[in-house]
């Protein structure tokens, strides 16, 4: 049942997308002047691109990281460095691999909220692969490349599997900036769980084939995130980036921008 505060923050996204009802927590969540977004695997950077524009004009200073996808630790330090230049609150915010980031990173006193999108969410110390493995394994495994101690997705998997819904010359450009994953990252573990301490907000991808969407649902129903769905492929940050936004902004206690 949704409590009055996140019944009016909510009725701005419900719109755009479906709301899952009966996971959603209390908010209460200082109104953030910045945002730092956190690409996944498969990604850059530039993965962001479509949803920093509505942030901005929102009034919202937004940084994008660049990870090196080398190890879980200079991942989680490249985003600490970028929270480190913030002033005031700031809503985190990752997507896929980078929920994991942002779970070991959000501690940090500036996060006012978390934001996870299609995203991984492992609690401190979990071995996230064996939870993965009690749902059905997603199509976009069979299209895993391995070279000298990195990975990454065939150009076909990530057209079919990863961004199935972008227009092929947009996913074309986005396979040629993929990041290089090394072969470890996947697997590290967590110490912390930031979430168990954050406010947090996860989207759904119903049409997912890179993490299993049940597995999305459950990990939005265990850290009692609020949530909405979103009918897209693994990449609805570039599928669907106003909607994305939208969940962001709500998250940093703004008004959805009209």
């Amino acid at each position: 049942m949704l409590n009055r505060r996140s019944f009016a923050g909510l009725l701005t996204a419900i719109a755009a997308a479906s709301f899952i009802p009966g996971i959603v927590q209390a908010q209460n969540t200082a109104v953030a002047k910045n945002v730092v977004l956190v690409h996944g695997l498969y990604a850059d950077g530039s993965s962001w691109m479509e949803v920093i524009p509505y942030l901005q004009r929102a009034g919202l200073h937004v940084t994008a990281v660049q990870n090196p996808l080398t190890s879980l630790a200079d991942d989680v330090a490249a985003t600490r460095r970028v929270l480190a230049s913030q002033d005031g609150p700031t809503v985190l915010v990752g997507h896929s691999f980078a929920g994991t980031i942002i779970s070991e990173a959000g501690n940090d006193p500036k996060v006012s909220a978390l934001v996870y999108v299609a995203a991984r969410a492992p609690d401190a110390g979990e071995d996230f692969g064996a939870l993965a493995a009690k749902f059905p394994k997603p199509p976009a495994s069979a299209g895993v490349i391995k070279q000298d101690g990195f990975f990454w997705l065939s150009e076909e998997a990530f057209l079919r599997d990863f961004a199935g819904d972008i227009e092929p010359s947009k996913a074309r450009a986005l396979y040629a900036v993929q990041g290089r994953g090394a072969d470890a990252l996947p697997n590290t573990k967590t110490t912390t769980a930031a979430w168990r301490a954050k406010p947090t907000w996860y989207q759904v991808s119903t049409e997912d084939r890179t993490i299993n969407p049940e597995l999305e649902r459950f990990l939005a129903k265990r850290m009692n995130a609020t949530t909405i769905e979103l009918g897209s492929s693994h990449v609805s940050l570039v599928s669907h980036p106003k909607e994305i936004a939208d969940l962001i902004l709500l998250a940093a206690g703004h008004k959805k921008s009209q």
